[in-house]
């Protein structure tokens, strides 16, 4: 069953190319947002902190710091509304899913830059 499901997901969900990205980078994420009968283009700023889940269910989680508080938005991968992802920096972590980065202020909320990739 569940390949069937895999099957039908990899034949009929249109991918979006998006570039690589990874827990600790910093991207843009635009997205449209609708309101009444116009649509504007908004974008969301952060790093990242998880990517979860495979094929046409995956999502990523993104935070960032609105004045002294911290914001965090899902986003799935296959969302219509997605224009485009900019990755501004890749970040150099050790883990896939950094939930430590939730605790973190000032100075320790930097994260290194990674030279590869």
């Amino acid at each position: 069953m569940e390949s069937l499901v895999k099957f039908v997901q990899d034949e009929f969900v249109t991918r979006k190319d998006f570039p690589e990205f990874s827990a600790g980078d910093t991207i843009t994420v635009y997205y449209e947002i609708k309101e009444g009968n116009k649509t504007r283009t908004q974008f969301f700023r952060g790093v990242v902190i998880q990517r979860r889940g495979t094929g046409s269910s995956e999502t990523f989680t993104i935070r960032k710091m609105s004045g002294t508080i911290g914001v965090e938005r899902i986003f799935p991968v296959n969302m219509p509304a997605l224009q485009k992802v900019e990755v501004n920096k890749r970040g150099s972590v050790r883990r896939a899913r950094i939930y430590y980065f939730r605790g973190l202020t000032g100075k320790k909320a930097r994260i290194k830059e990674s030279m590869k990739r």
